[in-house]
């Protein structure tokens, strides 16, 4: 995850939620099902803004944010991208294994363009995909958990996992690499306040995991439900509204079948509805608020430091097996 400080419900449901499931998944022996690793994109985060004067701060904002919401670091190294090397090296490699014209395919990169109505895009833009790579691959990833939008960067990952391992097999045979599978959580977005698009910090539609509850309420109240529900009285659809949305992810499905039905038949009032759904919110809020409240920065430093520490371990072995294929050095 690129760090841009704190983090809001989107970045929860879409990244985060699935990350602690697959953390704390079991096997029937109790054994670990996945070895999580997670990385504090800072090389990424200058693709689109060279200003790195924030980055270390942002960084720590969103790795208490991480710990709050269950993300155990001693079962789960988190790392900055910057700081272990390897990373650059690997990119590097993968950089030759790739043509501009693939990368310039990607529609990943041709929605960004498009969004961010960029005229030129830098080189490391274009190649985001194969840092994002080297990334994974540094790891031996096999399961990348990831919003739809980024399956794109999956499949190039995949290519050249299978290009690199047919370039530079083993002595056995077999590839460096495994070739990983994204996926995706069943509720994997979560749409902005304004209704019109996924949760975003520089749109202003979002709710902090570290809003109190006055300042959910506050941020609700903003929220866009059915336009054709004028009157309190009138009858709305669910189906069109915003704050419905929310309701299905953060209330118990018993309430949100009675809140379905009554503004379907106009018992219940878009005022009255928000208030119900601040209260689900802060209520799912409040045992990550106890947690980020116990913990400080230097905390958080520590975390990265000593998560960094086992990431070299493993991103220098792989990258031993890399140079030893390619017979380099």
């Amino acid at each position: 995850m690129r760090p841009t400080g704190k983090l809001h419900l989107g970045h929860y449901v879409g990244a985060l939620e699935n990350w602690v499931h697959l953390q704390n998944d079991r096997t029937e022996t109790g054994a670990k099902t996945y070895q999580n690793f997670h990385l504090i994109a800072d090389y990424h985060a200058l693709t689109t803004n060279t200003d790195s004067s924030l980055l270390h701060q942002h960084s720590v904002e969103m790795v208490l944010d991480w710990l709050a919401s269950g993300i155990n670091p001693d079962e789960s190294p988190i790392f900055r991208q910057s700081q272990v090397k390897p990373h650059t090296e690997l990119f590097l490699i993968l950089s030759m294994l790739i043509t501009t014209s693939r990368l310039e395919r990607n529609p990943s990169l041709k929605e960004q363009v498009r969004d961010m109505e960029l005229e030129t895009i830098a080189y490391g833009h274009l190649g985001y995909p194969v840092l994002q790579a080297a990334d994974i691959l540094l790891y031996k990833g096999e399961i990348v958990p990831v919003g739809e939008d980024q399956l794109p960067h999956i499949e190039i990952t995949r290519e050249l996992a299978r290009r690199f391992n047919a370039t530079y097999p083993k002595p056995d045979g077999n590839g460096v690499f495994p070739e990983p599978e994204g996926k995706i959580t069943k509720f994997s977005r979560l749409v902005g306040l304004d209704g019109k698009a996924k949760m975003s910090k520089s749109l202003g539609n979002t709710i902090l995991l570290s809003s109190s509850p006055d300042e959910v309420m506050a941020n609700m109240r903003t929220a866009v439900t059915d336009t054709n529900k004028v009157r309190k009285n009138d009858p709305g659809n669910p189906d069109v509204c915003t704050v419905f949305a929310y309701h299905k992810k953060f209330t118990p499905e018993h309430e949100t079948l009675q809140i379905d039905a009554d503004c379907r038949s106009g018992a219940l009032g878009c005022v009255e509805c928000k208030k119900r759904c601040a209260a689900s919110v802060s209520m799912f809020l409040d045992p990550i608020l106890e947690r980020r409240g116990k913990l400080s920065p230097k905390q958080a430093e520590d975390v990265m430091l000593a998560g960094e520490a086992r990431a070299r371990d493993v991103a220098e072995e792989t990258m031993r097996d890399v140079r030893a294929v390619m017979k380099l050095g």
